[in-house]
């Protein structure tokens, strides 16, 4: 055992995972080699590309057993495309398979039965829901999970860490030839973000629509060099989960004052200023943050330069109203991103490499002034949970988390004091995906703490008046609230690593007795 940077101790080596590299701090790691190359191909020409079924996909791509495939997460809570391919899989009698999604939601529970049946051996994505995610805490897969950020992702498969065999992406709008966008159809999720990564690097990629458009589907974001085959079906999703999953208006009292304590933090920062740039979440503080914000910025005749991540309706009309320059999407959350990403040049689709890959020349999040989180758990170091919840049970995303936490010159967690008469200030968290160090102030419906490595924001908020607590003075609050928890009880058994976004592993996760 090694005690990582985050004072963890993490195994040099675990069964089904192999020698493990443990977390120093967020920009030790000195990337090395080159990128990964797709495979070359010859296609003849007018080769048609438009096959009948998945399985014929599955077919011709010649998947074997111990191959790793992938998908995308976009459609979110109204996917399809996951279980109907590994149930066209499991048909065919393939087994001992890694996935390599971006994330797994709540509607990808039937993997638990492909699981059990030896189908899927190892998982590797950012975030896993509930049921999936309590099985797999509960120790029903073979190999440890591994969990990474969104820009981590982006790393391993364009390192060649993850080598994708079979990418199959479902998309909303597609030719026959293989060009696809996401914001045309009935099924339209926005930004295909994610997607394009796999598509770029994966050996074969099988793109499955519902909406067969006349050749060519223009603009695309994959293109037709980087697709092997096309598939019609009836569905790819559930419109109604497609444009819901993590985003919350709200009106709740405890949400709006999170909300208004973070705006005021925001502005005394020192940050808010003309160009300044901005990332927010979908949840409902966060969406709240955006509109408070926005009253700010016409009020003070103050400007923005872009805003970054996953992109709401809010975001959207900022843009509109001239208040952001501009708009770098990896995901929609809402139908009026989709829309808009489709019909505002300035509104400008950008995948998760160019989002939040630590190891390129310059990722989108290394220019990122202001940038405002959730979280499941904090600690009084500053380490963040955002995978685990309580009772150490997998049940969230890493996201990413890690990667803007880390780009940001401001990094602010939203949180109540207390969920589900639950402390989110703790003494440890469960599982650190975020390390401490990487952020800046904890925002609550009781006050505010400032990180102590960050002097200036003290001294800056002293300055305007705003009153500011230490992270263990919340805590003590939360305590006095709830009682202090008991501690939950884990087997020996590794069920799941974390890496921070550079490949090193930040965590383990253990199976909960």
């Amino acid at each position: 055992m090694t005690k990582n940077g985050v004072g963890r101790e993490i195994p040099s080596y675990i069964e089904g995972i192999g020698q493990i590299k443990p977390y120093e701090s967020p920009f030790s790691v000195i990337p090395e080699g080159n990128k990964a190359g797709a495979k070359l191909k010859r296609p003849l020409p007018h080769k048609n590309k438009l096959i009948d079924s998945i399985e014929e996909a599955v077919i011709n791509t010649g998947l074997k057993d111990g191959m790793t495939i992938s998908f995308h997460h976009h459609f979110r809570n109204g996917d399809y495309i996951v279980n109907m391919v590994m149930d066209a899989i499991a048909k065919l009698g393939i087994k001992d398979l890694r996935i390599a999604p971006s994330s797994l939601g709540t509607c990808h529970g039937p993997l638990i039965d492909h699981i059990k049946n030896g189908v899927i051996t190892r998982i590797e994505s950012s975030g896993i829901r509930e049921p999936l995610g309590t099985a797999i805490s509960e120790g029903i897969l073979p190999n440890p999970v591994v969990l990474r950020s969104h820009g981590g992702r982006a790393r391993a498969i364009e390192s060649g860490e993850v080598k994708i065999d079979v990418a199959f992406l479902g998309v909303p709008a597609c030719d026959d030839y293989g060009n696809a966008n996401g914001f045309s159809g009935r099924s339209a999720c926005g930004s295909l973000g994610y997607a394009m990564v796999d598509a770029k690097y994966a050996d074969q990629v099988v793109l499955i629509t519902d909406n067969l458009v006349s050749y060519p589907c223009l603009p695309a974001s994959i293109n037709q060099t980087q697709v092997d085959y096309v598939v019609k079906v009836d569905e790819v999703g559930d419109p109604k989960g497609i444009v819901s999953g993590a985003v919350r208006n709200t009106n709740n009292p405890k949400d709006l004052l999170i909300a208004e304590n973070a705006v005021k933090a925001i502005v005394a920062s020192g940050y808010f200023k003309e160009g300044f740039s901005y990332q927010t979440g979908a949840a409902g503080s966060s969406l709240a943050v955006t509109g408070f914000l926005r009253e700010k910025m016409i009020e003070q005749n103050i400007k923005g330069s872009f805003g970054l991540g996953g992109i709401t309706s809010q975001l959207v009309q900022l843009l509109d109203e001239g208040l952001m320059e501009g708009l770098f999407d990896t995901q929609c959350f809402d139908l009026v991103a989709a829309e808009s990403l489709g019909k505002n040049p300035k509104h400008f689709e950008v995948d998760a490499g160019f989002y939040a890959n630590g190891h390129n020349s310059g990722c989108l999040v290394n220019n990122l002034d202001i940038l405002m989180l959730g979280a499941l758990e904090i600690d009084t170091d500053f380490n963040v949970n955002v995978i685990s919840k309580s009772d150490g049970y997998i049940s969230q995303a890493v996201g990413g988390h890690q990667d803007t936490a880390a780009g940001a010159k401001l990094a602010v967690i939203l949180a109540p004091l207390v969920r589900s008469r639950n402390p989110i200030i703790v003494d440890k968290v469960t599982t650190v995906c975020t390390p401490g160090e990487t952020i800046d102030v904890v925002v609550t419906d009781y006050g505010i703490a400032v990180n102590p490595l960050r002097q200036d924001l003290i001294d800056n908020f002293k300055t305007a008046g705003l009153k500011t607590y230490t992270i263990n003075e919340l805590k003590d609050i939360a305590e006095k609230l709830t009682g202090k928890p008991d501690k939950i009880e884990f087997d020996e058994k590794i069920v799941g690593i974390v890496q921070y976004r550079d490949g090193s592993v930040i965590d383990v996760i253990r199976k909960v007795k």
